[in-house]
């Protein structure tokens, strides 16, 4: 069986018909550490950083920046590589602060989001020495400068702007549209009234302004849009208010491959495309470039993971539909629940065989709804034991794991030059109660 179509990542290979995952033999590494296995290329995860890094380097020399947007994929490593890599990190809790900060990255480096940051989050960010914190709303930026007040700091600040622009991706993850809960719509003049509102607050500076239009973005066109909208906003609070720009965050957002139907893309051709726009359409408003910076993280780690299972039960109902079930599921990764998302699933030690079987693939939770994916072509002898991997797994699984049902979340072990390391041990049965009174 020509297995080609399946090997959608150049980091996933096959040898006698074992899945190879950068360079390693996934079922070497399922005996060694166990299932449910999330695995991570940290060699993938390095080159897509410098992607971002060098081509807005190139693009926009020092003033263009890279930010991980870490909600994708929190732990102390993964900090400690983007340090490494000389990217800024994007973070949107108390909770992923405390491991940046855990992990010693230069917290100046980091931009805290979030559209409800409560006084506690506040005043922990500005302890731990967060350099940037990107305004949601008003009330927000009201709580922001009286806690500056009383630290007797004044506070860096980027806004939150919403530029009206649909991505036209999944709902759940679209962003940019005027009726979202993040930012304030310029269309509504919120967005004018919160830069008065921070240009007028004693212990807060303004910076710039930031935008994030949604997910899963193949097209230039969509941030040459948001361009067009947000150069003309910085053009019109310079006139208004005599403000100028220092920072333009343009988000997130490009997209990965999930299946083989889904299209690749050049990061690095369409961020010179939308460059060349952007510094035409600067010029032509007659406003100083801003430092530019891009927040990618999906497209970072996304197809740097990949989580194996093992198969528990195979249930057959004739005339009906199979279900191969598995020793995780929605615990590790909730997003076919969330957002009925795609994904490879792959029957690893056996991809020259016929897969001459279609069977939902499903989890171990009491849940209905706890699917890893329908309708996957699997051999029709698939029995108890069997390793299952599925693919792109690296963004918004770790992150999104949770406990439900009391199941202990997996480790994340990644990968590098050939050898393997735990960089997220396997919880416990221990780690389950430790909390409990």
């Amino acid at each position: 069986m020509d297995v080609s179509n399946d090997l959608i990542c150049e980091n996933l290979t096959a040898v006698d018909g074992v899945l190879h995952f950068a360079g390693q033999n996934t079922a070497d590494l399922a005996q060694e550490y166990g299932t449910p296995l999330y695995l991570m290329d940290e060699n993938r995860i390095r080159r897509q950083a410098r992607v971002y890094r060098d081509t807005l380097q190139e693009c926009f020399g020092d003033k263009g920046h890279a930010l991980y947007a870490s909600k994708a994929c929190s732990f102390k490593r993964m900090y400690a590589i983007m340090a490494e890599e000389g990217l800024g990190v994007d973070v949107v809790s108390a909770g992923e602060i405390a491991t940046a900060h855990a992990a010693g990255f230069p917290m100046e480096n980091a931009y805290f989001h979030s559209n409800n940051k409560t006084d506690f989050d506040i005043a922990y960010a500005m302890d731990c020495g967060v350099g940037t914190f990107v305004v949601d709303h008003p009330e927000e930026l009201t709580a922001i400068n009286a806690v500056a007040g009383e630290k007797g700091v004044v506070q860096p600040v980027m806004l939150r702007i919403t530029p009206g622009i649909d991505c036209h991706t999944y709902e759940a993850v679209n962003t940019g549209k005027v009726d979202s809960k993040f930012g304030s719509a310029i269309v509504t003049g919120d967005a004018s009234r919160i830069v008065k509102q921070a240009l007028d607050a004693p212990n807060v500076t303004l910076c710039g302004f930031h935008c994030h239009i949604g997910s899963q973005v193949f097209d230039s066109s969509v941030y040459i849009a948001t361009v067009d909208v947000m150069v003309d906003f910085l053009k019109d609070m310079k006139d208004t208010y005599g403000y100028t720009t220092e920072k333009l965050d343009i988000g997130g957002g490009y997209g990965v491959r999930y299946v083989a139907s889904e299209p690749t893309i050049d990061i690095a051709a369409s961020i010179r495309e939308v460059a060349a726009y952007m510094k035409e359409k600067v010029a032509a408003a007659g406003i100083a470039m801003p430092h530019v910076y891009m927040e990618p993280g999906r497209s970072i780690v996304a197809d740097a993971g990949l989580t194996l299972y093992i198969v528990g039960a195979v249930k057959k109902i004739e005339g009906y539909k199979n279900y191969v079930s598995v020793d995780g599921g929605m615990t590790d990764n909730p997003r076919f629940a969330l957002y009925g998302s795609p994904y490879t699933v792959l029957p690893a030690t056996r991809l020259g065989a016929a897969r001459d079987m279609t069977a939902d693939v499903v989890g171990r939770c009491c849940e209905s709804g706890d699917i890893i994916q329908l309708d996957v072509a699997l051999p029709a002898d698939m029995a108890r034991g069997e390793l299952l991997a599925v693919l792109t797994t690296g963004a918004y699984h770790y992150s999104m794991a949770s406990n439900y049902n009391r199941i202990p979340r997996p480790p994340v072990v990644m990968l590098r030059d050939g050898a393997s390391y735990v960089a997220v041990r396997r919880e416990t049965l221990e780690d389950i109660v430790a909390l409990d009174e």
